[in-house]
């Protein structure tokens, strides 16, 4: 009972291993967690375009239910960039046109993230995220990364754009460049430069006066603190009351809200729903697997869907907007020696005593500091030296990123995912009706038959050998008949044809018939079909579809022994023939 239970608690398997001393681990973790959860909450709402208050309230609820349900022990879950900017693709359209103000509606679209992240879960649909390929998610992240990182310079430089893509921002950037605001792109290029200096030189510099390794890497990734001190700091000495700054933030805990359930908004949010438990889940899970790895643990796909389906429903209820795994923040508390999810449990305790106390301190925090902390750790999913491997090793997965991140750029998030998932599927499909074959023959002074073009191979006369490398199915069912027919018509001499077939892994109902016509139309011809090196579960298929009782051949259990049948003769100079 146990077991089953902790199938849908994962703290029953872990809570019963816990010790004392782990405790002031987690504690440390949850408050270095905080510590970075709270500029980035601010700046992540303002990606959404939403009050900056809902960021802080995606930190409060949504970690506690993650860290009961959720199967990774340091993941760490809130706001995040992408999601952040599907949210506002979302949120502006469905409020003008709904009328609903755009906090309602990000509470809808949290509740419907919510609820298809567990019914996901119930129909055990966590394997999803393996069906992504890693060159869709790559082209869909950098366009994404892009976007976000242009569409911040209007907060560094003070000025007036707006859009969810690529033309309209690069449009309106182009049009104001010659209003900037002086004071805030001050602010903001500053901010900048400290952060990047601090990414490269703030660790070393650590590390020379004498901190620690693990120390020294926690301060240097806290540098984005230092920068919202510095930017109050420089509105307050420097009275710059023109630039534009966090203001008042609600103190004191969100009320319970109830997201609306107007059927005509639900319909209209299914998509942009669908696309962002897809996106949030596939982050999720990959930077909950990369950090598991490391453990030597396991991540279950199902309790990470359960996990971030409670979440978001927290986030629903706490006047939040959809949240998902965050990198940077993982990053963090695993640095910070995190052991169990009670780290996010105070993470979320500490982020309401910020919202209890601490809401005043920000009210001149400059939005252009904010920008810059976005800048700055998004730029990281712009992966060049990645997209140019994937290009170097498959032209095919190349185009399959360049269609995702061109799609993405010029159309928003949700259709270049679409348009990446097709380029996809349909290169498979591709593929699938062209799998790669050879002819084959016999490397000399062996029993292995290789691929003619690649070695130098014995062949015969009599005897054509095909390996084919792919299973047989219904889109290349009629392609093998035509390889067949074209092969054996400029071989005059043929009286045997052999199929190879060690990279068949499966044969479907088409694949039957087309080898059943192949060997009719051979049988015609005088020639014979004959099988090799043929997989147990392909067998199987050929014995009840009764295709081998009508076989023109027989079927060899090797390469080797059907030559030794068909053309010893080929096999002179082979050591086992010779013995």
């Amino acid at each position: 009972m146990s077991i089953a239970w902790s199938r849908y608690f994962p703290w029953l398997r872990w809570g019963r291993h816990y010790r004392r001393i782990d405790l002031a681990t987690d504690v440390l973790a949850g408050v270095i967690v905080t510590i970075m959860l709270i500029p980035q909450s601010l700046a992540y709402a303002m990606l959404a375009n939403l009050p900056l208050h809902t960021g802080l309230y995606a930190g409060l609820l949504a970690p506690l239910l993650y860290a009961l349900c959720g199967g990774s022990r340091v993941l760490a879950v809130g706001p995040v960039a992408v999601v952040s900017l599907m949210t506002a693709s979302a949120v502006g359209p469905l409020a003008a046109h709904s009328g609903l103000p755009p906090t309602a509606v990000a509470l809808t679209l949290a509740l419907m993230v919510g609820l298809m992240s567990l019914a996901m879960a119930a129909l055990g649909l966590g394997a999803i995220a393996h069906f992504l390929s890693h060159p869709v998610i790559s082209g869909l992240m950098s366009a994404s990364a892009l976007i976000i990182a242009i569409g911040q310079l209007k907060h560094i430089f003070g000025i007036p754009i707006d859009g969810a893509t690529l033309p309209p921002l690069l449009e309106g950037l182009w049009q104001h460049l010659g209003t900037l605001h002086a004071a805030t792109t001050v602010i903001g290029i500053a901010a900048i430069l400290f952060l990047l200096w601090a990414e490269r030189k703030l660790k070393p510099l650590l590390r020379r006066i004498g901190l620690g390794e693990t120390l020294a890497d926690m301060l240097a990734r806290l540098s984005p603190v230092l920068a919202v001190i510095g930017g109050i700091v420089a509105v307050r000495v420097f009275g710059l009351s023109d630039v534009r700054v966090v203001g008042d933030i609600p103190r004191g805990l969100p009320p319970f809200t109830v997201p609306p359930l107007d059927p005509a908004l639900l319909r209209e949010m299914l998509w942009p729903a669908l696309m962002i438990t897809l996106i949030g889940f596939i982050e999720s899970v990959a930077v909950a697997q990369s950090f598991a790895a490391r453990r030597r643990e396991n991540v279950d796909p199902s309790e990470e869907l359960r996990g971030l389906g409670l979440a978001n429903l927290a986030a629903a209820c706490s006047g939040a907007y959809p949240v998902s795994g965050g990198l940077s923040r993982t990053v963090m508390s695993y640095a910070a020696g995190a052991v169990s999810p009670l780290a996010g449990v105070f993470t979320g305790v500490l982020v309401a005593a910020t919202l209890g106390w601490l809401t005043p301190y920000f009210h001149d925090l400059p939005h252009a500091v904010l920008a810059a902390t976005i800048i700055v750790s998004i730029v990281k999913l712009i992966d060049v030296r990645g997209t140019l491997k994937i290009w170097r090793v498959s032209r095919a997965d190349g185009i399959a990123l360049a269609v995702t991140a061109l799609f993405t750029l010029i159309y928003g998030v949700e259709t270049g995912l679409l348009a990446g998932v097709l380029t996809a599927v349909g290169d498979f499909l591709w593929r699938a009706s062209r799998p790669h074959f050879a002819i084959v023959g016999r490397v000399p002074g062996t029993e292995h038959f290789r691929n003619v073009r690649r070695h130098q191979v014995i062949e015969s006369e009599r005897v054509l050998t095909v390996r084919v490398d792919g299973s047989l199915v219904f889109c290349n069912a009629a392609w093998l008949e035509d390889l067949v027919g074209e092969l054996v018509a400029v071989r005059p001499l043929l009286t045997d044809v052999i199929l190879m077939c060690p990279g068949v892994n499966t044969i479907d109902a088409s694949g039957l018939e087309s080898l059943e016509r192949i060997n009719e139309r051979l049988q015609t011809g005088g020639l014979r079909l004959h099988l090799s090196e043929v997989k147990g579960p392909v067998m199987d298929r050929l014995a009840v579809s009764g295709l081998l009782e009508h076989l023109s051949g027989e079927v060899f259990l090797s390469q080797f022994q059907a030559m030794s049948r068909l053309d010893a003769a080929v096999l002179s100079d082979c050591p086992a023939v010779a013995r």
